[in-house]
């Protein structure tokens, strides 16, 4: 499982108390491209190698996705 909404994207950000504009620059991608993707709910509408960029961002500073157990996806740190 992995990143596959925008509240996952929000919810690992805050977890890592990165700004927006960390998260870009640690992944490579623009400021506005965060913002779009996090002012969304449910699904992410985004490119595969975008969400790669993202995911490997997040993942190697700690945060885990974890599947849908009932409740909607999920994250957490460690």
């Amino acid at each position: 499982m992995g990143l596959s909404t925008a509240q996952q994207l929000r919810g690992a950000r805050a977890m890592l108390a990165w700004s927006q504009r960390e998260l870009a620059e640690r992944s490579g991608l623009s400021v506005p491209t965060i913002k779009r993707l996090e002012s969304g709910n449910g699904l992410l509408a985004i490119r595969l190698t975008t969400l790669k960029k993202l995911q490997s961002t997040l993942e190697a500073a700690g945060i885990r996705f974890i599947p849908e157990n009932g409740g909607g996806p999920g994250v957490r740190i460690g």
